[in-house]
């Protein structure tokens, strides 16, 4: 089985082997990064029907941009950053990601 995107730590750690099998020697917080955002932008995606805004890293937070290059939402981590969200507990940072995707997208 191939991991795309992370959705727990087990995930996380047997993506990390499928990628050093390639010759890729990421760390596990550059893998649950990438999982953040990529779910963040999955569900963007989803709500908005199609690929409209671009989240991306600033710092701790992810930030939203629209077609036009504006700035349009911050997600903010719950605790210390997302990577720890996600490591403390996967399910509720998914629900909020989520959650801020629905927001993201009514915001305009």
């Amino acid at each position: 089985m191939f991991i795309q995107i992370p959705t727990d730590m087990d995930e996380v750690a047997m993506r990390q082997l499928q990628l050093k099998k390639m010759g890729d020697d990421r760390s596990e917080d550059a893998i649950i990064q990438q999982a953040v955002l990529d779910t963040f932008q999955a569900f963007l995606d989803q709500i908005e029907d199609g690929h409209y805004d671009t989240a991306s890293w600033q710092g701790n937070d992810l930030i939203v941009t629209d077609i036009l290059g504006h700035q349009t939402a911050t997600i903010k981590p719950q605790g210390q950053s997302l990577i720890e969200d996600f490591r403390q507990s996967a399910d509720q940072t998914q629900q909020y990601l989520q959650d801020q995707a629905i927001e993201a997208a009514g915001s305009r």
